[in-house]
């Protein structure tokens, strides 16, 4: 051992204190040698009913447990907040600083030497990873997979087909008892969506970060091989704990770089910025929004799975899944980073290929030369915004057209399907009040629905603007998380509807041509934004939050608070 177990502060102890640390965990039925030396490794687990993209866990943990125990650990499992995308209101990203408050100070408060993360749905990944960022002892993560692909009329189908199969309704194309058709084929096992949306990218990004075993990514939920690696996982975190390996030994700036890289080639969700750029902040590596543009640049798309290409995750495993990725891009990574294995990149991809060259395509031969997360700037968004090219319509990357406000969700329901709304497919759909404090929580609402009026036309695609975001599995020409906030009074809560909006995707432009002097007049106007919660997390939230450029955290939260239990109850 590099340095004594901190569980051992607990249940080494002699007299009174260990007695009652001891005695009260034994009513489980735990031997008295259990106690004596063992690794104790939690295992905390986002099951839930309620988060139906986790809801194998149980069977998972189960798992975790076997290979823990296979290298001399102690596994105890606890429960943490759950976030399930598909039910919580008003949304999953309002909770995801609360959970990795949980998470914290649960791993803090108890005698855990180490930790296996169980992530599954899209919040669960990252509220997960920034709360063990911020204690900092030995952690793996497991994902839960993807599910098995969807079927439809024999057609393949997963959740990106839902945002077209809504405008197809809305259009006339299709029927309702066809929608509830395809609703019954959609989710076909247990698992996350079975796209590259944020879930997948989650899973993604922590192997590329070095956080989980080579090839955790890519597993389907169902397939045998999630519990092989689930467990070899908890034999792992065992051994980690020996070697004293921590978060902050893998989480170098050159892994942000190298999983920056491998979302372009993956055509990863657009949320991943936000994510990424707060799970920085909280192991202390200095990331910008600008370096997501920066490092992936020159990175092409050769994944080619929805919603930016053809295929599903569980083809993607079949192909070689992440690793094959990596091997492909390794002259543009830093192969030398250490991951949860103790290997460097480097060895965990020597042996891998791409098993499909359409599923997983050559560096020289991309599915897309377009990819990775544009990094916008103008006076619209002075601390900058998102795009995702690879989702995008080329005709539209270069684009000017006036302004269609609506000042909320609530305005945009109410008026969208009106067919006298002023809009056509030359004009700017834009959405105020979707940021972190003016939702609060900043929805996946971006990718708004086109104009009914429109679509009965067969225009598919429009430039929408929004300081929300979109989920993971949405497509389109769509730009997001504008910083400052419409709450925040940057010039973004200034637009109205006519003005005149450039976007230049190429350039990295995004500005409203309206002078300075008009915008002065606008601003005298403005009413300030007053947060109108008054008790409860909804008012924490609101009064702390930082904006989406800076990872959407609380100001609190930077860094990390360690391990140590700063006093001793007993």
């Amino acid at each position: 051992m590099k340095k004594d177990l901190r569980s051992q502060n607990w249940f080494g102890k002699k007299g009174k204190d260990g007695f009652i640390y001891r005695a009260w965990m034994k009513n489980q039925g735990i031997p008295d040698y259990e106690f004596r030396g063992k690794p104790v490794i939690g295992i905390c687990n986002t099951w839930s009913e309620l988060t139906p993209c986790n809801a194998h866990f149980k069977e998972l943990a189960e798992a975790v447990k076997r290979g823990v125990i296979e290298a001399g650990g102690l596994p105890l499992e606890f429960p943490v907040m759950s976030l399930g995308e598909t039910l919580i209101k008003p949304t999953a990203m309002l909770y995801r600083n609360l959970a990795s408050m949980d998470v914290e100070e649960s791993i803090r408060a108890n005698p855990l030497d180490g930790v296996v993360l169980m992530c599954g749905c899209d919040k669960t990944t990252p509220s997960l990873v920034m709360g063990a960022c911020s204690v900092d002892i030995p952690t793996i993560v497991v994902s839960g997979g993807a599910m098995l692909t969807g079927k439809f009329r024999n057609q393949d189908i997963g959740t990106s087909d839902l945002w077209r199969f809504s405008e197809d309704v809305r259009s006339g194309i299709m029927s309702e008892e066809e929608l509830n058709m395809a609703e019954a084929g959609m989710c076909r096992s247990r698992g996350h969506c079975a796209v590259m949306g944020t879930a997948s990218s989650m899973a993604c990004m922590v192997e590329a970060l070095g956080l989980s075993l080579p090839g955790n990514a890519a597993i389907p939920a169902v397939d045998a091989n999630r519990k092989v690696l689930a467990q070899l996982s908890g034999k792992r975190i065992v051994e980690m704990v020996r070697e004293d390996l921590k978060l902050s030994d893998l989480l170098t700036r050159y892994a942000f770089e190298n999983a920056i890289r491998v979302n372009a080639a993956i055509g990863g969700s657009t949320n991943f910025v936000i994510h990424l750029l707060a799970i920085a902040g909280r192991i202390g590596v200095p990331l910008t929004l600008e370096d997501m543009d920066i490092f992936s640049r020159n990175i092409p798309l050769i994944a080619n799975i929805q919603p930016s290409g053809k295929y599903f995750m569980e083809d993607f495993y079949y192909a070689g899944g992440l690793p094959a990725v990596m091997k492909q891009i390794e002259n543009h990574l830093h192969t030398d980073c250490l991951t949860a294995n103790g290997k460097k990149l480097s060895e965990n991809i020597q042996k891998t290929k791409s098993w499909n060259n359409d599923v997983i395509a050559p560096v020289d031969q991309p599915v897309n030369k377009r990819s990775g997360i544009v990094v916008l700037k103008g006076n619209l968004c002075e601390n900058g915004s998102v795009i995702k090219p690879s989702a995008a319509s080329p005709h539209l990357m270069k684009h000017t057209g006036k302004a269609v406000v609506f000042e909320n969700i609530e305005d945009y329901k109410a008026r969208i399907n009106d067919p006298l709304l002023e809009a056509d497919e030359n004009s700017v759909l834009v959405l105020k009040n979707a940021g972190p404090k003016g939702y609060p929580g900043m929805p996946e609402v971006g990718n708004m629905g086109l104009p009914t009026k429109l679509l009965a036309r067969g225009i598919t695609d429009m430039v929408r603007i929004s300081d929300g975001r979109m989920s993971g599995t949405g497509f389109g020409t769509v730009v997001l998380h504008v910083s400052p906030e419409a709450a925040e009074n940057g010039t973004f809560s200034l637009i109205e509807n006519g003005d005149m909006i450039e976007l230049d995707v190429e350039k990295r432009v995004l500005n409203l041509l309206v002078g300075e002097a008009e915008l002065d007049r606008r601003k005298v106007n403005r009413a300030a934004f007053r947060n109108p919660f008054t008790r409860g997390y909804a008012r924490l939230y609101v009064d702390h939050v930082e904006q989406a450029d800076k990872g959407a955290d609380f100001d609190f939260l930077k860094g990390g608070s360690g391990s140590d239990v700063s006093r001793d109850s007993h």
